[in-house]
């Protein structure tokens, strides 16, 4: 999947219920993990520094659960833009088993937001010249989550 960012996670204990299946909200961590690394490994923005001065909080989310998840199985996580507004962008993204099936999918809609210091004041924020550059490599309208 090209202009897509790729990661893969080992399902963990700390991921699993009593029935040794991910329990749902640590599929949202999965994915908070995963739109971290995009910022820090795609756009060379750690959430450590854009964290200083600004956010990129979640305003939509969409997720369709398709097949559990167990302990031990290495899922692959794909992430990408679907639409990029000047301040806001909605993401597809996919997590798929070894073999190929899907283990849920949906979308993210995140958006760049400034703050002041005592962070009281929080507005969106247009995305720089070279933040949408690097953002546009990963654009892939028309693919379905």
């Amino acid at each position: 999947m090209e202009n897509t960012f790729i990661k893969k996670e080992k399902v963990r204990f700390q991921h699993v219920d009593y029935a040794g299946i991910v329990f749902y909200p640590r599929f949202l961590e999965m994915l908070n993990n995963i739109v971290e690394d995009f910022y820090e490994e795609a756009l060379d923005m750690p959430f450590k520094n854009i964290h200083k001065t600004g956010g990129i909080p979640t305003v939509d989310l969409k997720v369709q659960f398709k097949k559990a998840a167990r302990l031990g199985d290495e899922l692959t996580k794909y992430f990408w833009v679907k639409k990029l507004g000047s301040s806001s962008m909605n993401c597809g993204f996919k997590f798929e088993h070894e073999d190929g099936s899907i283990c849920l999918e949906g979308e993210v809609s995140l958006v760049r937001v400034d703050f002041n210091a005592d962070r009281n004041d929080i507005k969106a924020s247009p995305f720089p010249d070279e933040m949408r550059a690097k953002l546009e490599r990963y654009v892939i309208p028309d693919m379905r989550f």
